[in-house]
Formats: structure tokens, C-alpha cells, sequence
């Protein structure tokens, strides 16, 4: 009787092993469980919020310079008020979107890149101030000079600091992915080695603890996939128009800076055409802005249709697109391919029941002829296309000798 009662207390100090072997596998589990979705949600929620309001904060500096920008050449008061008003919103954005970064809270290196643009944001309102005071005292030609030599260096500044920002953000949610995945690996292989040590129950129980683990590693592939589709979709929203998928001004800029830069080494020419919708106002007001957002989608097509593959479009804003073409030979080139986007944009179009017609001021400017950088290329064809607009300009595009044909 003695041997079986050994084999008892054997078989029983096995059980209570397992058992602890399983309760430790179980403790150990539900803790790395814990401490992955902690990881995860700190990549998904808190550094996604604060790219989120970097984005934000960009987006309506971006504004304010641009209203500034459109107030330094406009000469019509109400114009420039609506632009004042406008630049007055995107500054509340831009100070909405820092306080809330602030509410989140910093590490040490976030802090101090926070408050260096505290203080470049002190010298741009300072700056943006000064232009305001020289507008409404009529010294515009003082004006744009510091517009184009204070207060455009300065926010390029603060760009590159918001940038520098966001990669710090990058940065985190790369080192928070590494850590998840360091913790279900070391999860991974510990349930393994239990399982191994363990008999035929902990094997069991081990089974049904790997089933459990394989369905929570399968939420955190998924989380990961949701991940990386909210990093692509603030990086479309960071760079292209939302309402009709088209590049935004930043993204415009890019590519005309390196167009540019690519005709500058060979000796090549570039042209850009500043399109501006008529009567788009008109249309908005009479029939609402579902119509409205129709034709400017519609235009987006046209316009996209009209180009080669190697050329590109993109919208400033409101009823505002430019279109970048590269590798011209001269004026006629950029003369045609205007003459070509009216022709398409005089097709007939129905939205919503309705014929409208479709048409468009369009301003050309020349690199080098024009300009030889792209504030300047902008500038001119802006300038071209308000003297078209105006009627003060005649060599519209429909009259020229070879659209007659």
C-alpha cells in the first residue's frame, strides 16, 4: 500500500505543479495582454490626437499665411476684410490646436521644441501685424516686401518646426510598435516553453490558452492595419484637397520647387496656369453648395483629362486651381493647353437636373520668363489671370489666331 500512496503524493504534487504552472500561465498572460493593449492605444489614440492637431495647426498657418498673402495684393477693402477675417479664423485654429497639444501634455523634448515655436509663433504675429498695419495704412508696396522677406521665412520656420514635431511623434509610435511586438513575442514563447513542460492537461489548458493568445494577436495585426490606413489617411489629408482628391497648395508647392529645381539644371521651361472659376459665386448662392461642390468636382476631372500624365492640378482653395506643366517649349505651349482646358470646361454639364455652363479666367506664367522661383511664377499668372478676369487683359485664350480653327 505504501507504493500507490507514493504514486498519489507524486501524482498530486504534479497536479498542484500544473496547476501553478497553469496559473502562472494564465497570470503571466492576462498581463502582457494588459500591457499590449496599453501600448496599442497609446499609438492609436494619444500619438494619432497629437499628429492629428500638429496637422491642424499646419493646415491654418498655412491659411493665415495665404490670407495675408491675398491681402498684400488685393486692392478691394471688402475683399481685404473677408481675407482679414479669414486670417483672424485660421489664427484661432492655430491657437486652438496648440492648447490642446498643451491639455495632453509633453516629454521633455516635446517641450522644448513646443516652446521654440511659442516663440517663432511671437515673431510671426509680430511680423503678420506689422504687414496688417502697413495695408490699412495704403503702404502696400512696403507691405509685400516684408510679407516676402520677414514673414514668409519665419512660418517656413515654424513649418519645418511643426514637422519636426510630427516626426517626434513618428518616432514614438515606431518605439511603442516595438514594444508590443517585443511583449507578445516574450509572451509568445514563455506560454510555449509551459506548454512543453507541462503533461497531457497542461497541454490541453495550453491549447486553449494559444487559441485564446491567436485571436487576441489577431486583433493586434488588425489594430496594426488600422494603424498604418490612419498614418496614409492623414498623410492624403496633409497633402491633397478632400472635396475633390486633387493636390493641395503644400503639395502644389513641392512639386513646383522641384519642377523648377529639374528645369534650372537642364535649361529646360516650366509653366504653371492659375484657373479661376467665373460666376462660380453665382452658382453657389442660386442653387446651393451641393451644386457647387458638384462643378468643382466636375472641374477637377476636366481639368485633370486636359493635361498630360507628366503635368499635374491642384486646388489653392474655393474655386481657385493651378496647373502645373512641365517640359514646355515655350508660351505657345502653355497658351494651348489653356485654350484646351476652356474648351472642356465649355462642355455642357448637368448636376442635380440643372445645365450649367462651365467657364474659367485662366493666367499663364513662364519659367524663367516670369519668374524664377515659385512665389513669383504664382504671382504672375495670379496677376494674368485677374487682368482677364477684369477685362482689362485681351488676349484671352478663345481669340487667338490659332484657336479659331
Amino acid at each position: 500500500m505504501a507504493l500507490p500512496r507514493e504514486i498519489s503524493l507524486v501524482t498530486g504534487a504534479a497536479f498542484v505543479a500544473l496547476i501553478v504552472l497553469i496559473s502562472g500561465l494564465a497570470i503571466n498572460g492576462l498581463l502582457q495582454l494588459q500591457t499590449l493593449g496599453t501600448q496599442i492605444r497609446t499609438v492609436v489614440e494619444y500619438h494619432n490626437r497629437k499628429i492629428d492637431l500638429i496637422t491642424q495647426t499646419q493646415v491654418a498657418a498655412h491659411l493665415r499665411t495665404d490670407s495675408l498673402f491675398r491681402m498684400a495684393l488685393t486692392d478691394d477693402p471688402f475683399e481685404r476684410d473677408e481675407l482679414f477675417m479669414k486670417l483672424n479664423r485660421a489664427g484661432f485654429l492655430v491657437g486652438s490646436g496648440r492648447n490642446a497639444l498643451r491639455q495632453m501634455g509633453f516629454t521633455p523634448e516635446e517641450k522644448r521644441v513646443f516652446d521654440a515655436q511659442s516663440r517663432l509663433i511671437a515673431r510671426i504675429e509680430s511680423t503678420q501685424d506689422r504687414v496688417i498695419d502697413l495695408l490699412l495704412a495704403r503702404h502696400n508696396a512696403e507691405a509685400r516686401q516684408i510679407f516676402v522677406q520677414d514673414a514668409i521665412p519665419v512660418q517656413e520656420a515654424f513649418n519645418l518646426q511643426l514637422a519636426d514635431m510630427r516626426n517626434l511623434y513618428h518616432q514614438a509610435n515606431l518605439v511603442a510598435q516595438q514594444q508590443a511586438q517585443k511583449t507578445y513575442r516574450h509572451a509568445f514563447f514563455l506560454t510555449l516553453a509551459i506548454g512543453i513542460a507541462a503533461t497531457a492537461l497542461a497541454l490541453l489548458i495550453a491549447w486553449h490558452a494559444l487559441k485564446k493568445i491567436g485571436l487576441n494577436a489577431q486583433q493586434i495585426r488588425e489594430q496594426l492595419v488600422a494603424l498604418e490606413c490612419s498614418r496614409a489617411a492623414l498623410h492624403q489629408e496633409a497633402t491633397h484637397d478632400p472635396l475633390t482628391g486633387l493636390a493641395n497648395r503644400r503639395l502644389f508647392y513641392d512639386r513646383l520647387q522641384q519642377t523648377i529645381r529639374y528645369a534650372h539644371r537642364y535649361g529646360g521651361k516650366a509653366g504653371i496656369l492659375y484657373v479661376d472659376l467665373d460666376r462660380f459665386k453665382e452658382i453657389n448662392d442660386r442653387h446651393g453648395h451641393h451644386v457647387g461642390d458638384a462643378v468643382l468636382t466636375e472641374v477637377a476631372k476636366r481639368l485633370t483629362s486636359s493635361i498630360r500624365d507628366s503635368d499635374s492640378v491642384a486646388r489653392l482653395g474655393g474655386d481657385e486651381f493651378v496647373v502645373l506643366l512641365e517640359g514646355v517649349q515655350g508660351r505657345e505651349d502653355l497658351l494651348a493647353a489653356a485654350h484646351k482646358i476652356e474648351q472642356e470646361l465649355k462642355m455642357d454639364t448637368h448636376f442635380y437636373g440643372l445645365e450649367l455652363e462651365i467657364a474659367a479666367s485662366i493666367g499663364q506664367a513662364l519659367y524663367p520668363d516670369d519668374g524664377d522661383n515659385e512665389d513669383a511664377l504664382i504671382r504672375a499668372a495670379d496677376a494674368a489671370m485677374y487682368r482677364i478676369k477684369s477685362g482689362s487683359e485681351s488676349e484671352r485664350q478663345t481669340r487667338l489666331p490659332f484657336s479659331e480653327s
